[in-house]
């Protein structure tokens, strides 16, 4: 048996997306005057950061005023379907990072290896052959997190969300690598 969809009464932001499909720019405005903090802190949730949260509203008003025209007020509340596409543009935003992340690690660790390699009888040039065997002692992720804190300046937070860990978690492992490679270098 299907359930007929119960109707709900059209209200401000029904009308509000209604002039929203149609183009109308000034409804777009009252529409984001009404919704971007209830969005914002949706997307903030899930974002992580405030930049990166700001930039996932900015794409999911976007989407919502090129889309407006797809909205059915019989399916889904305008809160509802906008919400559903804040969520959207946090979790793509979410993505990104990771992948530029994931590319950054892997610029650093070609980085170091292209600064480490090259055959080198000086004092610095055997330190850092040293230097370069003690990282590649330490696992790949403890590795990457000393390299994209200490030669590219990233946060416990930043890299707490790349490694997914808690920040705790790694101000301990960063403690620990640190050690482990002092020790590695002979206590320099």
């Amino acid at each position: 048996m299907i359930e007929a969809v119960r109707e709900r009464p059209l209200g401000e932001l029904d009308t509000l997306m209604s002039a929203v499909a149609r183009g109308d720019e000034a409804a777009f405005r009252r529409l984001y005057e009404q919704t971007s903090r209830k969005l914002f802190a949706v997307i903030r949730r899930i974002a992580g950061s405030e930049a990166a949260a700001e930039e996932a509203l900015q794409e999911a008003f976007l989407r919502i005023w090129n889309h407006a025209d797809r909205f059915d007020p019989g399916l889904a509340s305008p809160t509802t379907w906008m919400t559903t596409i804040a969520r959207h543009a946090a979790i793509d935003a979410v993505r990104r990072n990771a992948e530029r992340v994931s590319a950054a690690a892997v610029v650093i660790d070609e980085e170091l290896a292209e600064r480490l390699a090259g055959p080198s009888t000086t004092t610095d040039g055997l330190a850092a052959r040293q230097l370069h065997r003690c990282l590649d002692g330490l696992d790949a992720d403890r590795r990457s997190m000393v390299l994209l804190a200490y030669c590219h300046g990233w946060s416990r937070e930043e890299l707490s969300r790349r490694f997914d860990r808690p920040v705790a978690t790694v101000k301990t492992l960063l403690r620990r690598s640190l050690i482990a490679l002092k020790e590695c270098l002979g206590g320099r």
